[in-house]
């Protein structure tokens, strides 16, 4: 008889409303988790902004995906890892290594910090002195106006746009090798020899990215 050929397993968290069917798709967002909710959803559906497609799944990197340990063989994470703090940002590292098998491949897209600190000096160099305002607004470290009151509980409960932590290459690859990650790489756009994650990637991430490939 011909051997039977486990289903490999591909996995992206932070999926937002990119959730091709060939994947396991996560997302954290709050408003996914309400509109799963029968009651809320019903209720709330014509004030959510977002309608996340059937096939993603509510889970979080940080606490844990219901995934078993060593058992993908691909993950990816695109514009996600910016938006935690360094010790969040280390524990999902950590998480992602321990689902993949070995060998298994992991793919993740931040913003460049290098390039938008280049950007920041070039603007500045030219004698524009808003260079620092239009710095923090691009890399979504400032707030421009923070909501007080019940409206500003609402905002920071359903929002996480802000950006808690920039990467540049040399430091997004040190802490990939301190997680155990090995063969890291600057990567392209579907250049991946692994051909499924040409179904995850849009190559708008990749403009003005850090984007590494590595193995376990």
């Amino acid at each position: 008889m011909p051997e039977i050929k486990s289903q490999k397993i591909y996995v992206q968290y932070g999926c937002g409303l990119s959730a091709p069917s060939q994947w396991i798709n996560f997302d954290v967002s709050p408003t996914l988790r309400i509109q799963n909710t029968i009651v809320l959803g019903m209720l709330l559906r014509k004030h959510l902004n977002t309608k996340f497609p059937s096939n993603v799944k509510y889970g979080d990197i940080i606490t844990g995906l219901p995934i078993a340990d060593m058992s993908c063989d691909g993950i990816y994470c695109s514009h996600v890892l910016e938006h935690l703090s360094l010790t969040d940002f280390r524990i999902a590292i950590q998480n992602s290594y321990r689902l993949l098998k070995k060998g298994g491949i992991f793919r993740c897209v931040v913003p460049d910090l290098e390039y938008s600190v280049k950007e920041y000096l070039r603007i500045l160099s030219a004698g524009d002195h808003s260079a620092s305002l239009k710095f923090m607004n691009e890399t979504l470290l400032g707030i421009n106006i923070r909501p007080r009151g019940l409206r500003g509980f609402i905002s920071s409960f359903f929002g996480n746009s802000r950006h808690l932590w920039m990467w540049d290459h040399a430091s997004l690859t040190e802490e990939l090798l301190q997680g155990g990650f090995s063969e890291i790489r600057k990567c392209k756009f579907n250049d991946s020899i692994d051909e499924m994650f040409k179904y995850v990637e849009s190559e708008g991430r990749f403009q003005n990215a850090v984007a590494l490939e590595c193995r376990k």
